[in-house]
């Protein structure tokens, strides 16, 4: 396959060259939340060249969120995020396809579009929904990357259902489990836990490097320190820690 050459700095990078651009060009990465981190995330997917970008949020543009949410400006205030990351990011990258959903996780369709992707991003701004996107993903045997921010701080882990621990197995104890909207976040925190995102979806779609499975990453931005905290698969989790054949699809 011959790629153009904005992807030129990417195939000559030893260990992942022509071979894992070709499986970005084949990849489909579903990115649930718009907000800090699924910006900064699906601003480099497409600059990556991952040939299927889904955008999922039903939420609309407002001023509080231009602190973080770099893709939108001023005057997009009650706009569709996803109608306007889609068109940002297709002008951006053309060679690619965007596709967005104007929904939130409750809508009966959320299953179907979720099998239409390899990888799903947790983007999202609040436990509860962060926990029911888990309980699709294990359902749907759909590996997903989880992002969370709050102040200073941020966290990422890759969860591959039955192959290591769920959201739900260590979030009882997360120091991550308030939501963004009371708690508040500093700009630049969501920017790098959105990219790191970006790279564990690349990296897994590539299959190369170690993803983040039953690793914590912690990010603290304060005082300049990146962390990595061991956790495993709770048996008594009430997500995953059944037989997955007893789940309900």
């Amino acid at each position: 396959m011959k790629f153009s050459y904005r992807y030129s700095r990417q195939v000559v990078v030893n260990g992942f060259g022509v071979g894992g651009q070709e499986a970005l060009a084949g990849g489909r990465v579903l990115i649930v939340g718009l907000g800090g981190l699924g910006n900064p995330a699906a601003q480099y997917l497409a600059a990556a060249g991952v040939g299927t970008i889904g955008l999922m949020d039903n939420d609309v543009v407002s001023p509080s969120n231009l602190n973080r949410q770099v893709l939108f400006r001023p005057d997009d205030t009650d706009i569709s995020k996803v109608k306007l990351v889609q068109e940002r990011l297709s002008r951006f990258n053309p060679e690619i396809e965007i596709l967005a959903f104007h929904q939130g996780l409750g809508e009966e369709s959320t299953p179907e579009i979720l099998k239409q992707f390899d990888v799903v991003l947790d983007c999202l701004d609040n436990l509860p929904a962060r926990l029911r996107l888990n309980q699709f993903c294990l359902s749907l045997r759909a590996p997903m990357i989880h992002g969370g921010v709050t102040g200073f701080y941020g966290q990422l882990t890759t969860i591959i259902p039955f192959g290591g621990p769920c959201l739900r197995c260590f979030s009882p104890g997360s120091t991550l489990a308030c939501d963004c909207a009371r708690v508040g976040v500093l700009g630049p925190v969501p920017g790098v836990i959105g990219v790191l995102q970006a790279m564990e979806a690349i990296k897994y779609l590539s299959g190369v490097g170690r993803g983040l499975v039953g690793r914590l990453l912690v990010f603290d931005g304060l005082n300049g320190t990146v962390d990595e905290v061991p956790i495993k698969r709770d048996p008594r989790c009430p997500a995953c820690g059944g037989h997955e054949d007893q789940l309900i699809n």
